[in-house]
């Protein structure tokens, strides 16, 4: 990255230089993830804060980043990327179940990865925001990948007849705003219910946009999100 200092080359303790700088810059974001996703927040770190947190020095910041934006970017897409992959690899397991189940088991895995642990939330909903335009260019661009993945979904719903054969862009975008405040406000303690209702309500809102009709195209009762909830956990 244009504008830092130049990490040092060779092996030393039986690492390489790659090896080096990679632990170095997880100890700076596993830092951050402390500093600006708890107390005192991204805007009242500063980068001594942040490095002595690390165990490191401000030179080896220099090293790894240019400013604490830069590792507040880095945060941000690490948090999501968690709970990317915590998705794809839920769909992968679902693929084969009914819709209910699917979006079920999407949501829940969604949910379960993004408040396991505060911080995240704090870092994915309330620090990046506002910060600079080139931070809501990225957190636009990632909700925007979420976007994608709901509508592949329904595409593919659609393909099996399981959902209503339109453009679901505007409505997956809006949906997505839906999944945002809910969980944002749910973390803050705004909501009373469990984590559980929370999912359950997200996949009824989901499920009435992909599928408005009361009953499944084969004409049996659309399952509640409870009863599939339930039929999860006794597998």
């Amino acid at each position: 990255m244009a504008g830092r200092l130049r990490a040092p080359t060779g092996r030393y303790a039986g690492r390489s230089a790659a090896e080096r700088q990679a632990e170095r810059r997880r100890r700076f974001l596993d830092a951050a993830l402390r500093l600006f996703g708890d107390t005192p927040g991204y805007r009242s770190t500063t980068v001594a804060a942040l490095s002595e947190a690390a165990g490191l020095s401000t030179r080896q910041f220099y090293e790894e980043f240019r400013t604490l934006e830069d590792v507040l970017a880095a945060l941000h897409l690490q948090v999501n990327d968690l709970a990317e992959e915590a998705v794809v690899a839920a769909f992968a397991a679902a693929r084969d179940l009914p819709l209910a189940e699917r979006v079920a088991a999407l949501f829940h895995a969604y949910a379960d990865n993004v408040t396991a642990d505060p911080r995240r939330i704090r870092i994915t909903f309330v620090e990046i925001v506002g910060v600079s335009p080139r931070m809501e260019e990225q957190r636009l661009a990632r909700r925007a990948r979420w976007v994608e993945l709901i509508c592949a979904e329904a595409d593919a719903a659609a393909g099996r007849g399981e959902a209503a054969p339109r453009d679901h862009r505007l409505a997956a975008t809006a949906f997505i705003g839906s999944v945002n405040g809910l969980l944002h406000d749910w973390s803050a303690g705004r909501v009373d219910a469990t984590l559980d209702e929370v999912v359950d309500e997200l996949v009824r809102q989901l499920l009435g946009i992909l599928r408005p009709a009361e009953r499944s195209p084969q004409g049996s009762p659309e399952r509640s999100p409870e009863e599939t909830r339930r039929t999860r956990r006794t597998r």
